[in-house]
């Protein structure tokens, strides 16, 4: 495990007394912090993580935003553990934006799990050693005679106890341990971890208390709008804004000048009213010209064209991934199987659409409560914006309504402060239409792939080919691009990996499970094609690659160590999956059933789905089920079961019927009309199990939701006899 993902003396661990007594346990995670200024009689503050009041209620730090991913739950819960204290107990609060006290705090990549494991229990466990110290300090005992129960600390001997309450201020003096050897509990012990708990913020969803962005309410706030164009890659050449200023309820409205940078600020006019309603229904009245250069001859029918006749000519740009000798592997063939397969752009439409309040002082300090997946991010590239230094942003972390990637990317919040820059003193509170978000997302891109595998003469594949059509994203990373090891890589002896890029200004970014929610479709359909030209299903073609290589060497990567692919952990989740569906046994007629498998986020997963055509020819999905070996623990199996079904029936939505398409440079769909996604009637029975090994805890929103959607297709494929190729799913190839 990496040292960034533990704690030890170089982590900052602080206790104080609080006024009116108590603990406050405060926890650098993982960077030192300077001290605030003390105030009377509560010594220095640096990161309330843990606060014990008198009363014996214990208030937790949730670091993290959340986006309904259930961290804020979560996160907590590992300290409580750890700390020994009473659930019922335990109040959460949302954290503050400060990377100093926090260390990382994002949204993202299914990281939150395996990087928080270990520190958040070294914090709650040290914060138990010192209220442990403090009562042998009253009793005159050795501390290691004492144990604690839920809220207390307990004399053996004696039967005497003391609640953490009645030590805290005790507590506040005891020498803080060695974060690196303070004892954890054996999992056997574990009261919370494990514990089947709702989400912290439920009851106030339900009674609509306002925590989400959209809800962000403060004196003299005035509301605002953005229209931008809507061909990408467009700049502003001229605006009339008279009919918009002469409004009623209309208080302003301005040009914006952008950077040129579609994830910062690009061209636009802000319109600012007395309520959000207004400022919108202004937009109609805008004039406005746009230089939209060559781009408004783009669309997706043109990239899909071309794409075509990159893969036909058979000359890739770039050879990424190479083992053996492909060329003569396929000379050698006895059969040569020859695929092209395709997956569209996708949106992200959370719920909650953009939205950002932000109120710049008079100072030129900036104030935001911003619904962000990266509010460090966020703050940094603001402050970058209005030459400020970082301490002079302050965001506040509102609840979000989902973000599935969109808001790991902060436009939102670019746009909000350069218009409250022009408003000094005034609170304004950017939201952005259901039509704005859909325009102006941050894309799935779409992708190509002719794909071709060669099978010597008893079966066996010995030579595995890709060219994938890509594109070229100027100026940032490609959300779906392929890594040169993606499964089948090392698993067959001659394989290439080769791309083609298609210029384009079409904003991009992560969508839930980025590149695998493409990858696994695309290799999991043509391996189930290339089992069947073997004369066998694809769980008996992915035991036979599998077997052949061991566990793979640890390594590096975002977050700290990266345990390395593990081809027994693969086969683990394969056979629980084909256990729990009876996959051996045929379904009822008019159902069929097909297989899928990824390796995701460090999640493994393999699923089974039932599906069948309905009288109107529509695909029906009745039954997935999934098993998942994330580690040895699943912290909260409430929220573990919720990210599970979500992922699922996102990838199932995926396949069946979004998809973003361009003409003229701009977005067709503009709502959920057009871009439906699925809703309560398509979802099927869900059944979900763990199959635990001995590895440190792994995260769950992403590595559930790409096994899916192959699995999905080649259910159809069984039931019809017909491949599917494309995404998403036309039902009208399938009768």
């Amino acid at each position: 495990m990496s040292e960034t993902m533990t704690l030890d003396r170089r982590s900052l661990l602080k206790a104080s007394a609080l006024a009116g007594g108590g603990l406050m346990l405060a926890v650098a995670l993982p960077l030192p912090a300077r001290a605030a200024a003390a105030g009377a009689g509560q010594g220095a503050e640096l990161n309330a993580f843990i606060t014990i009041a008198p009363d014996n209620v214990i208030t937790i730090v949730g670091k993290n935003p959340e986006i309904g991913q259930g961290i804020k739950t979560m996160l907590p819960m590992l300290i409580a553990e750890e700390l020994d204290a009473d659930w019922d107990q335990v109040k959460i609060v949302q954290g503050g934006t400060d990377t100093a006290k926090y260390g990382m705090q994002m949204a993202g990549g299914s990281t939150a799990t395996p990087m928080n494991w270990l520190p958040l229990r070294q914090a709650g466990a040290a914060g138990r050693q010192m209220l442990l110290q403090a009562a042998a300090r009253r009793w005159g005992v050795d501390s290691a005679k004492l144990v604690t129960e839920p809220g207390k600390v307990v004399d053996p001997a004696s039967g005497r106890s003391l609640t953490y309450g009645e030590l805290a201020s005790e507590a506040a003096d005891v020498a803080v341990p060695d974060l690196a050897k303070v004892p954890l509990k054996d999992p056997k012990d574990f009261r919370i971890i494990g514990r089947a708990i709702g989400g912290i913020d439920s009851g106030r969803i339900v009674k609509g208390e306002p925590i989400f962005g959209l809800d962000t309410q403060l004196p003299g706030m005035v509301h605002a709008a953005y229209e931008r164009a809507r061909v990408f890659g467009s700049k502003l050449k001229s605006a009339d804004l008279d009919a918009v200023k002469a409004t009623p309820g209309v208080l302003d409205a301005f040009v914006i000048e952008g950077n040129g940078q579609a994830d910062q600020l690009v061209d636009g006019v802000a319109i600012i009213a007395k309520n959000w309603w207004i400022a919108n229904k202004a937009r109609e009245k805008l004039s406005i010209e746009w230089d939209t250069g060559e781009w408004s001859g783009h669309s997706t029918a043109g990239y899909d064209q071309r794409a075509r006749e990159l893969m036909a000519a058979g000359k890739p740009e770039d050879v990424f991934s190479s083992d053996g000798d492909v060329d003569a592997a396929f000379a050698s063939a006895a059969k040569v199987l020859d695929a092209e397969y395709f997956y569209p752009f996708l949106a992200h439409v959370p719920m909650e659409p953009q939205n950002c309040t932000a109120l710049c002082h008079e100072d030129g300090s900036m104030e935001m409560w911003a619904p962000t997946q990266m509010p460090q991010g966020g703050q940094m590239a603001v402050a970058q914006m209005l030459g400020l230094s970082p301490d002079k942003v302050t965001v506040h972390m509102t609840r979000t309504g989902g973000g599935f990637g969109r808001r790991l990317t902060n436009d939102f919040m670019h746009q909000a402060a350069a218009i409250a820059k022009k408003m000094p003193g005034t609170p304004v509170q950017l939201i952005w239409s259901r039509e704005d978000d859909v325009h102006s997302d941050f894309y799935r891109p779409a992708g190509w792939h002719r794909l071709r595998a060669a099978l010597d003469g008893d079966g066996k594949l010995i030579g595995f080919d890709d060219h994938f059509i890509t594109f070229d994203i100027t100026g940032g990373f490609n959300p779906a691009a392929m890594a040169p090891d993606i499964f089948p890589a090392r698993f067959v002896p001659n394989l290439r990996y080769a791309q083609s890029k298609l210029k384009t200004r079409v904003p991009m970014g992560a969508l839930r499970a980025p590149s695998s929610n493409a990858l696994a479709f695309v290799t999991q359909a043509f391996l189930d094609e290339v089992a069947e030209a073997q004369g066998r299903d694809l769980p008996a073609l992915l035991d036979d690659l599998l077997s052949s290589r061991g566990k793979f060497p640890d390594s590096r990567g975002f977050g700290g160590a990266q345990p390395g692919f593990d081809p027994a952990r693969a086969k683990g989740v394969i056979r629980k999956a084909m256990e729990m569906s009876a996959w051996d046994r045929p379904s009822s007629p008019g159902r069929a059933k097909g297989f899928g498998y990824y390796f995701s986020h460090m999640g493994y997963f393999a699923e089974v789905v039932e599906a069948s055509l309905s009288d109107r020819g529509q695909v029906e999905v009745h039954n997935v089920w999934a098993a998942g070996d994330v580690g040895s623990h699943i912290i909260n199996p409430f929220g573990a079961l919720n990210q599970v079904e979500g992922s699922i029936i996102d990838g199932i939505g995926q396949a069946t019927s979004l998809a973003i398409e361009l003409d003229g440079g701009a977005v067709v769909q503009s709502n959920y009309n057009d871009y439906p996604v699925p809703r309560m009637p398509v979802t099927p029975e869900i059944h979900v199990e763990w199959v635990k090994t001995d590895h440190n805890p792994t995260g769950l929103g992403e590595p559930a939701l790409p096994p899916v959607i192959p699995a999905l297709t080649n259910a159809l494929h069984k039931l019809t006899g017909k491949r599917i190729r494309r995404l998403p799913i036309d039902t009208k190839q399938l009768v």
